[in-house]
């Protein structure tokens, strides 16, 4: 059995957003790879591989992956955490990576086989009119994507109003703000009902369509959004409330139809569970990195499939392909597979990852490669990392409203 003789991390992407982690065992070229991409705090990621789990994890046999994982996630007492669960996430991917090369098969051969020929995804429309927003829609279909997400502008478009319109208080502009505006529950839910009356006039009723408020309303608004958005048959509403208010999942589910996507900011069992459980939404939208892995991401999907709750991972324009193979590695195995976020990658980073998922179509296929089929190449991934920018910090946008309040994103 082979046995773990380092784990490190490689950082790349030009801004240095992207962090993998190598496994590297004592037996001849046999290593894995996997994902503790942290778009805001890779460097405190880093240093729980690096400084924590990773030294544990030398000597001790590499195919022993739930043992692995059950002792990393207590490893440092506190647990269920985001930086904490991303690098047991990598780990993870990189340990199932190995058995994968060890056993000569794909992942998703070993997690039951394929349940699908591929993985449908949904595409990222958007349009600063209502006219553009339609032409990109007809570009995705036309390109074979099942189901389009639909945005006018920013997250949060169609909220936004101009300092006067708003009517703002002294003092309101010494609070930062972004250059969309000032964001007001009112208007958005004014103007995205209306954004869908005019895609459903143009397009019908037959084009899947979802829309991501992103935590964007106050609890009440997001009810009362979900209503009006019942006659749309929308295949999901996404991040309609903010963690921290999902049991307004239990008004909605009484009050209305419109589906329910929750889960993208979720790395702890204990906010998920309840959704599921009481059957509050109807797709689960964690990261898998962000969760766990690959294993933890195998549990979820089976306890949604006991209470008829299908997936749909999150991956997001900040995530790497290393996240996106393992994501789809889970998809084309479980039954209770929903739908898969895309992620579009530049030429030159697609470069660095040969054996990367293909999308074609709206959909991902995997290679028949042994493991994730995915591998790094580390001298284009060097090349490519900017070290001027990634010593620049990154933050979340930072929405107010008229007052200065901040937006939960």
């Amino acid at each position: 059995m082979a046995k773990i003789t380092r784990v490190r991390t490689i950082r790349t992407r030009r801004n240095g957003g992207w962090l993998i982690v190598k496994v590297e065992t004592d037996q001849p070229g046999l290593y894995g790879i996997g994902s503790a991409s942290d778009w805001y705090h890779n460097d405190a990621v880093n240093a729980a591989i690096e400084q924590g789990l990773g030294p544990r994890l030398v000597g001790r046999e590499v195919g022993r992956i739930e043992d692995h994982w059950q002792s990393g996630n207590t490893s440092g007492y506190w647990r269920n955490g985001a930086v904490m669960n991303t690098a047991l996430g990598g780990i993870d991917m990189a340990l199932w990576d190995i058995k994968g090369k060890e056993a000569g098969k794909p992942v998703y051969e070993l997690l039951g086989g394929a349940s699908r020929a591929a993985v449908p995804c949904y595409a990222h429309a958007s349009g600063n009119t209502l006219e553009e927003l339609v032409e990109d829609i007809r570009r995705y279909v036309a390109e074979g994507y099942p189901v389009t997400r639909c945005q006018l502008g920013p997250y949060g478009g169609g909220g936004f109003l101009t300092p006067a319109e708003a009517g703002r208080p002294r003092g309101a502009d010494t609070f930062a703000s972004t250059s969309q505006g000032v964001f007001d529950d009112e208007a958005y839910l004014e103007n995205v009902p209306k954004m869908f009356d005019y895609l459903r006039a143009q397009l019908g009723m037959g084009v899947k369509l979802t829309h991501d408020v992103h935590e964007h309303l106050r609890p009440h608004n997001a009810v009362t959004l979900a209503k009006l958005l019942e006659p749309h048959r929308l295949f999901f509403l996404e991040d309609n409330l903010s963690p921290e208010q999902v049991t307004y999942y239990r008004l909605i589910r009484q009050q209305c139809t419109t589906p329910q996507a929750m889960g993208e900011l979720f790395v702890s069992p204990h906010e998920w569970l309840p959704l599921i459980q009481e059957r509050l939404i109807d797709y689960v939208r964690c990261r898998v990195s962000k969760i766990g892995g690959i294993s933890a991401a195998m549990k979820v999907a089976h306890l949604c499939e006991a209470y008829g709750v299908q997936t749909a991972w999150q991956e997001g324009g900040d995530n790497d392909p290393v996240n996106q193979a393992a994501a789809m590695h889970v998809d084309m195995t479980i039954w209770n597979f929903g739908i898969q976020e895309e992620n579009h990658f530049r030429p030159e980073e697609l470069e660095i990852f040969p054996g990367h998922a293909r999308l074609e179509g709206g959909h991902l296929y995997p290679n028949e490669r042994p493991g994730l089929g995915i591998e790094i190449d580390e001298a284009k991934a060097a090349r490519l990392l900017d070290a001027d920018l990634n010593r620049v910090p990154r933050h979340m946008a930072e929405d107010r409203r008229a007052d200065g309040t901040v937006v939960r994103p």
